[in-house]
């Protein structure tokens, strides 16, 4: 396998890290709450028919007066829309899950173009790309001590995961489409099934407007050749409703960088991108009490891949890099499309049933035209540099996943609800590896995992201050090992000004079938491979502090079981050199805390803080017991503070400090951590014409979040925006 492959498959396994949680309100901001007819939950995404435990009411702009900074403040936070902790539209008041979210208004406040940027503002995930800070670095992320495959993505409630090697590029989602974004840490495996062992990230999609047509143009551009441009636009007309968006961005990265363990200084060469993103939504109104909706998004990107550069330590035995190159190129080709249809049951509003199918191709495309490939090991102590000739290989994935969701959410009585249902999902994936020079093709999996279970979640407030919740859900699987048991439990009580809460979940993680399957002649697969397990409990308090500051505070203890993870066999059998096992237990323990301060009217502040300590209990090799998880330990420290008003403006200043953490399971080697500094600034000009200015880490602080892949310094970035 190539080396360039090896570090994609790392990459995938591994993730990366986040840095910026925005304040905890990931909500709509006071600008949204005061412009003139708009509410606290978007026209663009109207509530749920089923009412939620506690009913959302609209906050409309006369209803705010000077008296009322505690609705800024704090009712703001706790109104937020979330589908993600019951599979329908509640809110964070509702849950006795702690969610994060974000929303539109934030992410074009903070500058996050693509969804993998948008997971640096939120607390509880370690996301980032773990080669750079680039638009298009390939996005990994760690939710309280899981890796990448071990978190669940969601396009509107419905999963997208790969199921060939895990996980889900989110680098390739640009922000144009996307209405919020949720983060549910500790997994959710009871609603949700497989992969959603760390927890879940959901993307929510935008929706039309009221207005018969509106259209929006912007266009972008920064340092290292970064253009952007989007064009979209929406309305309605009944019965019909629809959103059409086209993204289209570019970019060079072209950029001098040193790596001092190295002794390296040079130019990152060959770091080019483009986006060619395409989203289209129409909901038909059939009556009215039900809804059709059509939602499909096109998500082309081509990229330059410059390889990194060998650093003198070990990771895994030995660093294993592709030299810096101008030939590797990367293609991805994704679509996702759905067809859902909504209808309210009886001749109330506390019956609804939802049908989804969904039927999604993802498909990658590595070129590795490097002649070279630098092997980095350590020789009783000292670093040995190889250099070995490479077979220039295309490496290609394409997988098919046609899936089914039906759901029904019934209020019983006005204490008590209950959501039922049954999800299967089919998924074909197509794994093979082609000699560029020869033509010849070799084929190294290619099978099929079916996933269908039935599964259901009672809520019921007991007292108006005592809410508990439990769920229960049957996961069965083509698979040998795939079946699965989740149960869960939650408690909420109202105490004035606090609110505790508590919750357990079990979780799992079915194979990938790169695990199971994989015939690569050097590495193959084990198709007796027992499913990753996860108990994941969390106990919290939400404390309001006068009418205006929110704190929240979450103490995590994740234990994963049965790691999957790649065993050498040393020295090479017949040529092969290991294959997948379960090898080991995790436990991570920690502390999600968020503060939120309205300082003085349109004046704001946040401090986050994220403690995570990964312990390795049990592993095949003795030496890694009770060391910390590789890439998953690191801390992180937030602070911003910014100005934003009604009428738009918005200037912001957000540090971002992550902590040390070690590349391998021995913690012998460590990356250093770092702190940036970030300005944004949004000026309206007039009602429809925006500007907005960015500089990214200020203070040109470089940093590697995986060694020998550095950051690109200090970014500019400017753009402009008309609403028609």
């Amino acid at each position: 396998m190539s080396c360039w492959y090896s570090i994609v498959a790392l990459r995938l396994a591994v993730g990366g890290f986040a840095l910026l949680p925005i304040p905890v309100h990931a909500i709509p901001t006071a600008s949204e709450l005061l412009k003139s007819g708009e509410t606290a939950i978007t026209a663009q995404e109207p509530p749920s028919p089923v009412p939620s435990p506690a009913p959302t009411l609209p906050v409309q702009a006369d209803e705010l007066d000077e008296d009322e900074e505690e609705l800024i403040i704090i009712e703001r936070i706790l109104r937020q829309p979330v589908s993600t902790p019951g599979r329908g539209e509640a809110t964070l008041r509702d849950s006795t899950r702690p969610t994060y979210v974000i929303n539109r208004e934030e992410m074009e406040q903070r500058g996050a173009r693509t969804v993998r940027e948008a997971l640096r503002f939120l607390p509880g995930i370690l996301g980032d790309g773990t080669v750079g800070s680039q638009v298009n670095s390939l996005s990994g992320q760690f939710i309280r001590g899981s890796n990448t495959g071990q978190v669940l993505i969601l396009l509107d409630g419905r999963p997208v995961n790969n199921l060939g090697g895990g996980g889900f590029d989110l680098s390739e989602f640009t922000t144009d489409g996307i209405e919020r974004i949720e983060v549910l840490p500790g997994g959710g495996s009871t609603l949700y099934g497989s992969d959603a062992i760390g927890g879940i990230i959901n993307i929510i999609t935008r929706r039309a407007g009221q207005k018969p047509f509106s259209a929006r143009a912007s266009a972008s551009f920064g340092s290292y050749g970064y253009d952007d441009q989007t064009l979209q636009i929406d309305g309605t007309v009944d019965p019909v409703r629809y959103f059409l968006s086209y993204n289209r961005i570019q970019a060079e990265y072209n950029f001098p960088f040193s790596i001092p363990e190295a002794g390296f200084r040079g130019t990152q060469k060959n770091g080019d991108t483009l986006y060619n993103n395409l989203n289209a939504r129409l909901e038909f109104k059939l009556g009215d009490r039900a809804t059709l909706s059509f939602n499909t998004f096109y998500l082309p990107k081509e990229e330059g891949v410059p390889g990194g550069v060998p650093v003198p330590f070990p990771i895994f035995g030995q660093g294993f890099f592709n030299s810096l190159t101008d030939n590797n190129r990367k293609f991805t080709d994704q679509i996702l499309s759905d067809v859902t249809l909504q209808a309210q049951l009886g001749a109330g509003t506390d019956s609804l049933l939802t049908a989804r199918v969904y039927l999604d191709f993802l498909n990658t495309r590595f070129d590795n035209r490097t002649a070279f490939a630098d092997t980095l090991s350590v020789v009783r102590g000292v670093p040995v540099l190889r250099r070995t000739p490479q077979t220039q290989q295309r490496f290609q994935t394409e997988q098919k996943s046609l899936g089914v969701q039906l759901q029904h959410n019934w209020r019983l009585a006005p204490n008590q609800t209950l959501i039922y249902g049954f999800d299967y999902r089919s998924t074909k994936v197509e794994n093979l590896t082609q000699n560029l020079v020869t033509d010849v093709a070799r084929i190294n999996y290619d099978d099929r995992i079916g996933q269908g279970a039935v599964f259901a979640q009672y809520a019921i407030d007991i007292l108006p201050q005592f809410t508990v919740t439990a769920g229960l859900r049957q996961d069965f699987s083509t698979l040998t090992n795939g079946s699965a048991l989740s149960p869960a439990v939650g408690a909420k009580v109202l105490l004035g000004d606090t609110t505790l809460r508590a919750n357990y979940i079990r979780n799992f993680r079915t194979p990938t079938l790169a695990n199971l399957f994989n015939a690569n002649p050097t590495n193959i697969g084990n198709p007796d491979l027992k499913p990753e397990r996860g108990n994941s409990f969390d106990v919290g308090i939400d404390q309001k502090i006068g009418n205006f500051a929110l704190l929240r505070l979450t103490y995590f203890n994740n234990t994963i079981s049965d790691l999957i993870a790649f065993q050498r066999i040393a020295p090479p059998v017949n040529g092969i050199s290991g294959t997948f096992q379960n090898l080991g237990k995790v436990r991570t323990q920690g502390l999600e805390a968020a503060l939120n301060v309205q300082i003085v009217p349109n004046v704001f502040a946040f401090v986050g803080y994220t403690l995570n300590d990964p312990e390795i209990l049990e592993s095949v090799n003795p030496g890694e017991e009770g060391r910390e998880l590789r890439f998953a330990g690191a801390d992180k420290l937030n602070l911003g503070i910014w100005y934003e008003n009604s009428t738009g403006w918005y200037a912001g200043l957000l540090m971002n400090s992550l902590s040390s953490y070690p590349t391998d399971n021995l913690n012998t080697e460590l990356l250093s951590g770092y702190t940036t500094f970030d300005f944004r600034l949004r000026v309206p000009v007039t009602r429809q014409l925006t500007l907005n200015f960015g500089i990214e880490n200020i203070f040109d602080q470089r940093y590697q979040v995986f060694a020998g892949f550095p950051d690109a310094g200090r970014i500019f970035q400017g753009g402009i925006k008309y609403e028609f």
